[in-house]
């Protein structure tokens, strides 16, 4: 299991993210998940996605530290616009737990920086995985 992580303030820290908690890191193995750093121009995510982030912040489990969490259809559209098959079988099971709603997430799909024919292709597929039929 993979979890991104964009430190907002320091997209300096990337690569050092990596190299601690990444894929083959001893975090890794310990805890069974890795985190890998991303940076904010390389994601491609839905307009207006800065207005719905959440904030996470607990006095032990984030040493009273702030996280902002992508609102969850923000976080499946920007996985489908990307549409690698480990995304795709993500926001899958997001929609089959129904985490996430196939209605909004189409709307949210319809806001991407993409070309029309991919933003087709995504909603197509969230029709087709979502039951909602080809039409939706």
């Amino acid at each position: 299991m993979e979890a991104d992580v964009v430190p907002v303030n320091r997209p300096d820290r990337v690569d050092a993210i990596d190299g601690a908690l990444g894929e083959l890191s001893q975090f890794a193995v310990a805890f069974g998940f890795y985190v890998h750093g991303l940076t904010l121009d390389g994601l491609i995510l839905p307009d207006g996605w800065n207005d719905r982030v959440i904030e996470v912040r607990h006095p032990v489990g984030t040493h009273d530290k702030t996280g902002l969490c992508l609102e969850g259809h923000d976080l499946a559209a920007s996985k489908l616009a990307a549409f690698r098959d480990k995304d795709r079988d993500f926001v899958r099971v997001l929609l089959l737990e129904r985490l996430v709603a196939p209605g909004l997430l189409l709307e949210r799909i319809g806001v991407l920086a993409i070309p029309e024919e991919e933003r087709s292709r995504r909603a197509q597929w969230v029709r087709l995985t979502s039951d909602l039929g080809p039409d939706g």
